[in-house]
């Protein structure tokens, strides 16, 4: 591992990856380096983007967990079936990958802050709609809606980190990951509470989250009307940034092995996070503990994102090569699997703890997204299609261990389906994490 010398010499000296002076890099336009340096404008735009970067942060997973603590009352007042209700939780992933795909050619053509006001206005829509539509297809439309939002916005968060902070990558990453974790785990314990407090209408406690939706957009008006007023709103890069545009038209992102690395992996680290999510309370209920000690001992893993998001990306920043990171993670994860194997209920506390540290992999892969490419017009290619693999292959591993559990019986071969699974993202960690850019075909 690099010493923290060299880890100040790589990142502190660097000024591509500082954006302090515009100094051109072989492979990448000078251009775009010149506009990143010069960015972000105004210390009033920028204090803008911060806000909208943490509202749009804590709007990306209220329409996900916030609907799993009321699924059944959904389900009894539209009449859902349960082979209906397993599609609409399995939609997220699918709609990430569909609709986020669609995110790069909507930022050239708009900008990325056109793209985030439409995004929020699309997850207010959906999440205002839904609740009181009268039938389960209406109430599906509504949350497709609601999740293509979402799509477009997860993939244009580290360009909006890339373009106005190119010399913060780490810590803005952390700002708005700790935001994002913050929005799911409150929308998983708030829901309910909210529900009663409003009358005890599901309805009313699921629609209650379209305020939030509408007070993000708020931000991003402002920022896209400031940029029109200066002419770059249109674009993802400065107006006259005609190399910086050509180098990314060029641009063969599947053709990088770091892209794909960084698919990989990003995909094996939200399988990870969705299987905990979707299985580890009934791994606990059914070693004897409680159901209402399991949903708090799941509350607890989901929560310990909220200050390590905050932490890790500004840690990973640092490092020249971040597959220690994920090595580290990877291995928390492991132990916490080996202990629901052995001593799920004696020693569950410590499981919930090390498998939260383990979820952790989000804001870590996000923030080497943005340390991989070296123009703002790469990342949201890189961003676009790591995100989209990734969340295609995490489709998959929750339903496998459904599937595991049910045929054997038991947890223990589910369990050894997650331990390969993290053995896997381990070693794709270690390749993703390499100091490269997808600029130099690597």
């Amino acid at each position: 591992m690099a010493t923290a010398q060299d880890h100040r010499t790589t990142h502190s000296d660097d000024p591509i990856r500082t954006g302090r002076v515009p100094a051109p890099h072989p492979g990448t336009a000078p251009s775009d380096a010149a506009g990143a340096a010069a960015r972000p404008g105004s210390s009033w735009t920028l204090r803008l983007v911060v806000v909208g970067l943490v509202l749009a942060a804590l709007n990306l997973r209220p329409a996900i967990s916030g609907l799993g603590p009321l699924l059944e009352e959904v389900r009894a007042g539209l009449g859902m079936s349960g082979t209906f209700a397993g599609l609409l939780t399995s939609m997220p992933s699918l709609c990430f990958a569909v609709f986020g795909g669609l995110a790069p050619r909507l930022a050239r053509r708009y900008g990325p802050a056109a793209v985030l006001v439409a995004g929020m206005i699309a997850i207010t829509a959906g999440l205002a709609l839904r609740p009181f539509t009268g039938s389960t297809a209406l109430f599906l439309a509504g949350s497709v809606l609601a999740l293509a939002g979402i799509a477009v916005s997860n993939v244009l968060m580290p360009v909006v980190v890339k373009h106005w902070f190119p010399g913060r990558v780490g810590a803005m990453t952390g700002l708005y990951s700790m935001a994002l974790a913050v929005g799911t785990a409150g929308a998983a314990a708030v829901t309910v509470p909210l529900t009663d407090a409003l009358g005890g209408n599901w309805r009313v406690g699921l629609a209650a989250w379209a305020v939030l939706g509408a007070l993000s957009v708020v931000p991003w008006a402002a920022v896209l009307r400031g940029g029109r007023r200066r002419g770059t709103a249109g674009a993802s890069s400065p107006a006259g940034d005609a190399r910086a545009r050509d180098a990314a038209a060029g641009l063969r992102i599947s053709r990088s092995p770091t892209a794909w690395a960084l698919g990989v992996f990003f995909g094996l680290q939200a399988s990870a996070a969705y299987i905990t999510m979707g299985w580890l309370p009934q791994i606990f209920r059914d070693a004897g503990v409680s159901a209402s000690a399991a949903g708090l001992m799941l509350a607890v893993t989901m929560g310990m994102g909220i200050p390590l998001s905050f932490v890790l990306p500004r840690v990973a920043a640092r490092m020249s090569h971040q597959g220690p990171l994920a090595v580290g993670l990877g291995v928390c994860g492991l132990a916490g699997y080996a202990g629901l194997w052995f001593a799920p209920a004696e020693g569950a506390w410590a499981w919930v703890l090390l498998l939260g540290v383990s979820n952790c992999a989000f804001p870590l892969v996000l923030t080497m997204i943005g340390m991989r490419s070296r123009t703002s017009t790469g990342v949201v290619k890189l961003s676009a299609f790591a995100q989209s693999t990734g969340y295609l292959l995490s489709i998959p591993g929750p339903l496998l261990v459904g599937a595991l559990r049910q045929h054997s019986g038991g947890w223990h071969a589910p369990l050894l389906l997650m331990a390969g699974l993290m053995l896997a993202q381990i070693a794709v960690g270690t390749l993703a994490g390499r100091d490269r850019c997808v600029e130099d075909g690597r």
